[in-house]
């Protein structure tokens, strides 16, 4: 494990964005880190300085002395390998519950991104010509699977996703409910996703993460 005292972690931030997993991991961990704003109001994201950390200018990204991160998976994934091992956030390899969170953490990417995206973009983020009702629709039933899969296969009968305890897997799929809820596509999702939405956003380290 890296020394923290001598960490220099940078998370390059907007609001709304992934880079609120990180931060969210951050204040939970208790790392000390800081903060670098990055313009959001038009794309690309940042400007031609913050190209230098991320040639895509998207967020997050992280920066730890010479070595930079851009991934929001990756960057949590980084966190707890190099200073947060024995985190109640991360389950180590020896854990009965592993392969559950690594299913988790990265379905909250993998298997919630297509659907989620193209739900936004068709409903609200899109110019109204260009919008697709067909898209909308599609991307609407593929949404409605993946939170069928979280209610049925995830929480049901569960506080948390895996290792009943917090941990980064639960970041990872609360944002992109957190998504959901921007676009006015949570009312009608299942009591359980919402139950256990209204649990994860009541800590603290996410109240800070989304100030």
């Amino acid at each position: 494990m890296a020394d923290i005292a001598n960490a220099e972690l940078k998370l390059y931030h907007a609001p709304r964005t992934r880079s609120i997993r990180v931060k969210w991991l951050l204040e939970e961990i208790g790392l000390p880190y800081s903060v670098e704003d990055v313009q959001f109001k038009t794309r690309p994201a940042g400007d031609e300085a913050y190209a230098k950390i991320n040639p895509l200018r998207k967020v997050p990204a992280l920066t730890d002395g010479d070595t930079v991160v851009c991934e929001s998976l990756a960057i949590m994934q980084y966190i707890l390998g190099r200073y947060a091992p024995d985190s109640s956030l991360n389950v180590r390899p020896d854990e009965a519950d592993y392969g559950r969170f690594l299913n988790w953490l990265h379905f909250g990417e993998a298997g919630m991104l297509m659907p989620v995206s193209l739900l936004m973009g068709h409903t609200v983020l899109l110019p109204e010509d260009k919008r697709s009702p067909e898209m909308a629709a599609w991307s609407k039933v593929e949404t409605d699977k993946v939170i069928a899969a979280l209610a049925e296969a995830g929480i049901e009968d569960r506080e948390f996703i895996a290792a009943d305890r917090f941990t980064a897997a639960d970041i990872s799929v609360v944002y992109m409910l957190f998504l959901l809820k921007l676009i006015g596509q949570f009312d009608d999702l299942p009591e359980s996703v919402k139950s256990y939405f209204k649990r994860m956003t009541e800590r603290d380290g996410w109240k800070t993460a989304t100030a």
